[in-house]
């Protein structure tokens, strides 16, 4: 198993993975998503299936990110309500059966913290999003693997993608709120 010291390097005072291309370990991530129902109350979710690669280049700021999730699979621990958002009100992951996200830029922006600029496509509607991520350190597994762990998050306004379903309430407000904040905890695993 690789020493935590031989995993990270220092960059302009900075500590960061080692260079390399790296693939997201999906027994070990998360990608989800909070939404405000009815205005009182936090509803999570989670997609079950996703890949994503992370490209760690020798000049940090040179690094990339691509991902794929896969809208079938979402998940809110309601049978009922994950048929729906799997519905044309929704994500129609008949039609738009994944959603991508494809880094333009990588921004340093201090200590572990990153700002990572990107094109994410939801519906076939692409936006320009900015993921706040924080570097969470670097292990060694036991079978020789090399990993670090990252955790990262944005917000969106889901209308933007075309998902607009909603329902008035009569004391004020809708059913399911615009925003919507997506949540990353990620640990990738170096490529040999």
């Amino acid at each position: 198993m690789a020493d935590s010291t031989e995993l990270v390097r220092n960059v302009a005072g900075v500590e960061v993975p080692l260079a390399g291309t790296y693939t997201l370990d999906k027994s070990h991530s998360t990608v989800g998503f909070v939404v405000r129902h009815l205005m009182v109350s936090k509803v999570r979710g989670s997609f079950g299936d996703f890949e994503g690669t992370i490209t760690v280049g020798e000049e940090p700021s040179q690094s990339g990110v691509t991902a794929t999730i896969q809208t079938a699979t979402v998940d809110t621990h309601d049978e009922q309500r994950d048929g729906h958002l799997k519905s044309p009100d929704f994500f129609d992951a008949a039609q738009f059966p994944t959603m991508t996200f494809a880094s333009t830029k990588v921004v340093p922006v201090r200590g572990s913290d990153w700002k990572v600029e990107g094109d994410l496509t939801i519906r076939g509607v692409t936006k320009p999003v900015v993921l706040d991520v924080e570097f969470n350190g670097a292990g060694g597994d036991p079978y020789g693997g090399k990993r670090f762990g990252f955790s990262a998050s944005t917000e969106i306004d889901r209308d933007e993608f075309g998902m607009t379903f909603n329902m008035a309430l009569e004391t004020g407000g809708v059913m399911v709120s615009k925003n919507v904040k997506i949540e990353i905890e990620g640990e990738a695993v170096l490529q040999a």
